[in-house]
């Protein structure tokens, strides 16, 4: 993992275990949270965008195989690493197949679980560059033809993901009406319709609304322009 994506969720019951994993993360250099609960990884993986989620097999209330089906259903993107005691070969198995990218039997090496951290991390990166698109806090996944804003996924229909992922792939430069219309809807410009506005105002209340600055702003006369403070 490199630049400053290098947080990492470790969802881990036992206290002892969770505190080692969790200092030696950190004099790693990675930044850490920790979640001793199925509930608040639940919670915790939709606030951050998590470079690798290593996750415990046996929870004490909802187990680590249920929490990544949520995350997973929820749109959450990051890997999973899957950390457990259980480590036949039929729980390794299942394991994978409910959507962990990795698994590592306890007890286990430190230097192995940082290898593993970093070719998931690597791998990551490698697909986020290629198929999501980040403006501030809000990322376009053009795979899952989804939205989400620090994590939390945004309901979009259809033409409501086209219209946002055209804004975003222009962010910073002022977007016409005629151009969205041209390109979102593949209509000539009509200035009796005002299509454009209602769509606008749809995404932005998805997108803006409760949230710490807003992205999508109106230029009077001419059109919108979507992008980040600074």
């Amino acid at each position: 993992m490199t630049g400053g994506h290098r947080r990492i969720l470790v969802v881990e019951d036992d206290p002892e275990t969770a505190g080692q994993l969790v200092e030696e993360l950190k004099t790693s250099g990675y930044e850490v949270d920790l979640a001793a609960t199925g509930r608040e990884a639940l919670s915790r993986g939709g606030e951050r965008d998590y470079a690798v989620i290593t996750i415990d097999r046996m929870l004490p209330d909802v187990d680590g195989i249920t929490v990544m089906r949520q995350l997973r259903d929820d749109g959450i993107a990051s890997p999973f690493l899957i950390i457990s005691a259980l480590g036949e070969v039929d729980d390794r198995v299942r394991g994978l197949r409910a959507g962990g990218d990795d698994y590592l039997v306890k007890p286990f090496s430190f230097v192995e679980l940082l290898a593993r951290l970093e070719a998931l991390g690597r791998r990551s990166e490698t697909i986020a560059k290629e198929t999501i698109l980040r403006v501030g806090d809000l990322a376009v996944d053009l795979i899952a033809r989804n939205a989400s804003r620090r994590g939390r996924k945004i309901p979009l229909l259809p033409r409501e993901f086209q219209l946002l992922e055209y804004l975003v792939r222009n962010q910073g430069r002022v977007v016409s009406r005629a151009m969205l219309l041209q390109h979102v809807w593949d209509l000539h410009f009509d200035p009796s319709t005002n299509i454009i506005d209602v769509y606008v105002g749809r995404v932005r209340r998805k997108v803006d609304d409760a949230q710490a600055y807003p992205l999508i702003h109106t230029i009077r006369g001419i059109g919108y322009c979507l992008r980040a403070p600074g």
